[in-house]
C-alpha cells in the first residue's frame, strides 16, 4: 500500500502560482496549514539583486526551528518559457515526526501543481548550511559528478526514499512510505505481558501523536465476541489485542487476534498516516519481543464487522472439496432426429456374404 496525504494547495496559493512567474517575485514559502490541511502562502520577497546575491538574505531568515515548510526561490536563467526556480524542502531535526513525514509525502505534489518543469534544483536540509548557497552549490557539484556519500549525505538520501510520488495511472510504481516506531510506554507494555500470561483477554493501543508514543487506552480480563465490537471507537484509530477463545470442529482454540481498526475519514490525515506506518513495526515488536503468536491479523472500519461468524470465517477458512463437474452444454433445440454416421455390422447392407 502507497501512502499518499490526499493535501493539495488551497485557492490563494494556486492564485499565486499563476502570478508569481512574472519575475516580480524572488521567494517565497509554503506550509501546510492546520486544521484544512492544505498547502498555504506564508511570507514572500520581490527581487532585489541578482539571485546569488539575494539568496543567503532572503532564504534564510524564512528558515523556523522546529517547523518542516518549503520555499521556491526564483533564478534569473530561464527555460521551458519561464523563469527556473529552485525547491528548498527544510525539515529541522528537532521538529516532530510526524510533522516531518507529511511534508515529505506532500513534496510530489506541490511539484505537480506548481509545474515541475520550472524546478532546475532541488536541495533538502536540516541545519542552515545544507540550504544556503554554499549548499546549494555543494549541491549542484555532487549532482554533476558522482561522488562518494558523507554520512550527512546518506541521511539525506534515506530521507528523500520517505518521498511518494502522487501521479497515479495503470503503470504508476509507487514507493510506499517506511515504517514509523513509536516507543511504547511502560504502562501499555506491563499490559501487553498480561495478555501473554493470559491474565488479559483484550487489550487496546492508541498513539500519542502529541507525545510521539503508544499509550494504552483500555483492557479487559475477559470480554466475549458479542461485546468486542462496543470496545473499536466510532471516531478514532486503534489497536486491539484479543484471545479470541472458540470451539471448532470438536476442538477448543485459542486465536490470538491483532486488530486495526480505523473509521475512514472520520480521522484526520496525519493519524491515518501514523497508524498505517506504525502497523507492521508494532506488530514486529509483538511477535518478536514478546513472543507472541498472533494466528490473524485484522482491519476493520467499524466495530459492528466483528462479528462470531466474521472471525471463524477469518481463522477457519472453507475449502471447497467437491468442486462441481463441467456441464456439457445442450444442443440447439428442434434440430430433429439423430442420425447415424456410420451403418451397424449387423445391418443388411453389411452383409459381406
Amino acid at each position: 500500500m502507497s501512502h499518499q496525504t490526499g493535501i493539495t494547495a488551497n485557492e490563494d496559493l494556486l492564485n499565486f502560482f499563476s502570478t508569481c512567474r512574472n519575475g516580480s517575485v524572488r521567494v517565497f514559502r509554503i506550509t501546510i496549514e492546520d486544521g484544512t490541511e492544505a498547502l498555504q502562502l506564508g511570507e514572500w520577497y520581490p527581487a532585489q539583486g541578482s539571485w546569488e546575491d539575494d539568496y543567503d538574505t532572503l532564504v534564510l531568515p524564512l528558515l523556523k526551528e522546529k517547523q518542516p515548510c518549503y520555499l521556491l526561490y526564483r533564478l534569473d536563467s530561464e527555460a521551458h518559457g519561464g523563469y527556473e526556480w529552485v525547491l528548498v524542502s527544510w525539515s529541522p531535526d528537532d521538529s516532530p515526526v510526524r510533522e516531518k513525514m507529511l511534508y515529505a509525502s506532500t513534496k510530489a505534489t506541490l511539484r505537480k501543481e506548481f509545474g515541475a518543469t520550472q524546478i532546475r534544483d532541488e536541495i533538502f536540509g536540516t541545519v542552515h548550511e545544507d540550504v544556503s548557497l554554499d549548499g546549494l552549490r555543494r549541491h549542484r557539484k555532487s549532482a554533476s559528478a558522482p561522488v562518494p556519500l558523507t554520512p550527512r549525505e546518506e541521511e539525506m538520501q534515506e530521507i528523500k526514499k520517505q518521498e511518494v510520488g502522487v501521479d497515479i495511472g495503470v503503470d504508476t510504481k509507487h514507493q510506499t512510505m517506511a515504517g514509523i516506531t513509536f516507543p511504547i510506554v511502560p504502562q501499555a507494555l506491563d499490559a501487553v505481558r498480561e495478555f501473554t500470561t493470559g491474565d488479559l483477554q483484550y487489550v487496546q493501543l492508541k498513539i500519542d501523536t502529541s507525545a510521539e508514543e503508544i499509550h494504552l487506552a483500555d483492557t479487559a480480563e475477559t470480554l466475549t465476541v458479542h461485546d468486542l465490537p462496543r470496545r473499536v471507537p466510532d471516531s478514532a484509530a486503534r489497536y486491539h489485542l484479543y484471545r479470541y477463545d472458540h470451539n471448532y470442529e470438536g476442538d477448543f482454540f485459542h486465536s490470538v487476534l491483532f486488530i486495526y481498526s480505523m473509521p475512514g475519514y472520520a480521522c484526520p490525515i496525519k493519524e491515518r498516516m501514523l497508524y498505517s506506518s506504525s502497523k507492521n513495526p508494532i506488530t514486529d515488536v509483538l511477535e518478536s519481543g514478546f513472543n507472541l503468536a498472533i494466528s490473524k491479523k485484522l482491519e476493520v472500519g467499524e466495530g459492528s464487522e466483528l462479528t462470531e461468524e466474521y472471525l471463524l470465517d477469518e481463522i477457519h477458512p472453507k475449502r471447497n472439496l467437491h468442486r462441481p463437474k463441467f456441464a456439457k452444454p445442450k444442443g440447439p433445440a428442434n434440430r430433429g432426429a439423430k442420425r447415424l454416421t456410420r451403418t451397424p455390422k449387423d445391418s443388411p447392407g453389411n452383409d459381406e456374404s
